[in-house]
């Protein structure tokens, strides 16, 4: 079988056998669940702009290493921030801000009234903060552009300064905190505190819960998209999800096990070797941190504490854990880019195919294929969280612009 990715891979199954329980037996409703979503999807289903992004299939590629599929959601395109993170971040603004209001006039606006400005004299005095390894913070930036609010986001030194200048180009001030990501969120939330600031955080922790349910719950738009899109109707057999705080992850796991019960696709966690601290957390049993510098070309996914009310749904959710490193990483954005095995071209960040990478590794790998019930007949699911949201390292990987690939496609679209 083709080895079309470097190793190592790194693997854990999950301790706890995962889905033992339905997933109203499991409680987890109050964190995320298809009513919810359903709520959010009629929101951000109604903003300027949206368009359900595509799903790619991958049979080439897939063939390669002896899948029948791999169904590659491209959320390069998502209200034209590059990331899926548009469906977090800016719907969270949008509840704290229409909370807010209500609190204070008695009636809850309408999305359209904020957007027109009509509150602007009380949303002016309103701060957002958060902390972000780019994503998110480009998110919460154009969410409290868009519904008229102040915005402060912190970001740590291996944030280049091509996506801090995407998130100040929505109004945010931006500032350097030393450290990681993790040290980042501490320092917006001690910040918040201090400033009378509302944190719009993709990561829950201790006595910080609510919003990042709105943040996750809005990540669900991406299952709910791809179920209308699977080819002839048929769902995946397996998913890979990239791992970082866990929120994307414990969205679309949460999505699956709700939706299809006991039929839900293996759903399998992908982290960077050198931030894996959802596989630290599932071997000890409980919340643990990655240490280090968190070092990773795949920036939205160097973080080094999982967020704990996605952790809650991944302990049990999940059926397995995997790790992959930066050249595996390198080599799948070259891969999605030049299309070799006759599937469509596809523009892709660093952090956008550590699920891909994870499908490809273990795939070739005889001992992880027979542990994740890969065969012949598996239709993979992943998801491209990103397109290229540092334009210059883009470059610097895949030996061309984004701009040059976008081209290829669009040729490729037209004939």
């Amino acid at each position: 079988m083709t080895n079309l990715v470097p190793g190592p891979l790194g693997f854990l199954a999950n301790p706890q056998p995962p889905r033992q329980q339905s997933y109203e037996d499991a409680k987890h409703h109050d964190i995320l669940s298809l009513q919810a979503l359903r709520n959010a999807k009629t929101e951000i289903t109604a903003w300027p702009g949206y368009v359900p992004t595509r799903l790619v299939s991958l049979e080439g590629l897939a063939s390669q290493v002896g899948l029948a599929n791999i169904l590659y959601k491209d959320e390069s395109t998502r209200f034209g921030l590059g990331s899926f993170k548009a469906l977090g971040g800016a719907y969270a603004v949008l509840r704290y801000l229409k909370k807010e209001i209500a609190t204070r006039t008695g009636t809850e606006p309408e999305t359209s009234a904020l957007v027109r400005g009509d509150y602007r004299s009380l949303t002016e005095t309103l701060t957002v903060v958060c902390a972000t390894d780019g994503n998110h913070g480009k998110s919460v930036a154009w969410g409290a552009e868009t519904f008229g609010c102040k915005c402060v986001i912190y970001v740590h030194a291996q944030v280049s300064q091509a996506r801090r200048d995407a998130i100040a180009a929505y109004g945010a001030s931006v500032f350097e905190v030393k450290g990681t990501y993790d040290d980042a969120v501490r320092q917006a939330s001690d910040d918040a505190h201090t400033n009378g600031w509302q944190v719009i955080s993709d990561t829950s922790y201790a006595g910080y819960t609510e919003v990042p349910c709105d943040v996750m719950q809005g990540y669900g738009i991406i299952a709910a998209e791809a179920a209308t899109q699977f080819p002839g109707g048929v769902r995946p057999t397996h998913v890979f999800v990239q791992g970082g705080v866990g929120g994307v992850a414990a969205s679309l796991c949460s999505w699956f096990w709700e939706s299809c019960g006991a039929d839900a696709p293996r759903f399998v966690v992908v982290e960077p070797d050198r931030a894996d601290c959802l596989m630290r957390s599932a071997a000890a049993g409980e919340p643990s941190a990655a240490t280090g510098d968190l070092n990773t070309i795949m920036a939205g996914l160097a973080c080094g504490e999982v967020s704990v009310l996605a952790w809650e749904i991944l302990r049990e959710g999940a059926d397995a854990f995997l790790t992959v490193t930066d050249n595996a990483a390198a080599s799948c954005m070259r891969l999605l880019a030049d299309a070799p095995f006759g599937d469509p071209k596809v523009v892709a960040g660093e952090s956008a195919v550590a699920g891909l990478a994870g499908v490809l590794l273990a795939a070739s790998d005889p001992e992880t294929r027979h542990a994740l019930g890969l065969s012949e007949t598996s239709v993979v699911m992943v998801v491209g969280t990103e397109g290229a949201t540092d334009p210059v390292l883009y470059e610097q990987i895949v030996g061309r612009s984004a701009d040059a690939v976008r081209e290829g496609i669009l040729q490729a679209t037209d004939a």
